[in-house]
């Protein structure tokens, strides 16, 4: 197993952790920057390559439920005893499912593009079951909006697409497919949400006309929660929070 502690020794005292995404595309490579950034900023970080992603061996675990457990297996090895879990996409599920799993020693979790389903388009599906290039390409495509498609990044030399591809068409034959399965057979996050215990607050958009039924209805349940919402700017190839909307996207607990 590999894990990055962006450039500071690891303290099992002062733990923080994020895990990696959906397939390669968010592994220790592409969240170096988040990792030193905590690492230096007072919090001590393993910035983990799941098994079969970036530089850890051996195969891919097929369920959000099992790669949930090898989280809690690996802060048993770290002798890690309180938490902050950090995940994006597929990350995400695995740290919200890792703290209702282990309740008493996650101690606060962010969430970023996480939603109680994510169904994957039988396409795709298909695509990476064959291991064809299509697969990457679909995600890299669908993973970045209509500026992203169109270059001009305002960082020199910088291609977020094709830097997004390159990460995607390094993994092994048979990753991808294991973590888009994964993630369109999980439905159990609404269950872990209720189970993990801790605060909740959650910064969000607001609905767009053209969502989904599904995008809609969770909408709706953020604001029965009380969800804090800030609308988002527009930025070249990203989107970033509005002034004042704080420092969480989806937040549970406390990340100090």
């Amino acid at each position: 197993m590999f894990a990055a502690t962006g450039g500071r020794p690891f303290d099992a005292a002062a733990a923080g952790g994020r895990c990696s995404s959906t397939a390669p595309a968010w592994t220790t490579r592409s969240g170096r920057l988040q990792t030193r950034y905590f690492a230096h900023h007072g919090r001590s970080v393993l910035a983990v390559d799941l098994p079969g992603h970036g530089r850890s061996d051996g195969t891919p675990l097929h369920a959000i439920a099992d790669l949930a457990s090898w989280i809690v297996r690996l802060l048993d090895a770290a002798a890690v005893q309180s938490a902050a879990l950090v995940g994006h996409s597929m990350g995400a599920l695995i740290a919200l499912e890792a703290a209702a799993a282990a309740t008493a020693r996650v101690r606060s979790l962010a969430l970023l593009g996480v939603a109680e389903r994510m169904p994957v388009h039988p396409d795709l599906q298909s695509a990476a079951d064959g291991n064809r290039r299509l697969a990457p390409e679909l995600v890299a495509s669908w993973g970045h909006g209509r500026s992203g498609h169109l270059g001009g990044n305002p960082a020199p030399g910088l291609w977020m697409m094709g830097g997004s591809l390159q990460l995607l068409e390094r993994a092994p034959a048979g990753v991808l497919a294991a973590d888009l399965a994964a993630c369109n057979a999980y439905d159990g996050a609404l269950a872990a949400a209720a189970r993990d215990r801790l605060p909740d607050a959650v910064a969000a958009g607001r609905p767009r006309p053209h969502d989904s039924a599904g995008q809609s209805e969770a909408a709706r349940r953020c604001d029965q929660a009380g969800a804090h919402r800030c609308p988002a700017r527009r930025r070249p190839h990203a989107r970033e929070r509005a002034p004042g909307c704080g420092d969480r996207r989806a937040a549970r607990g406390d990340l100090t």
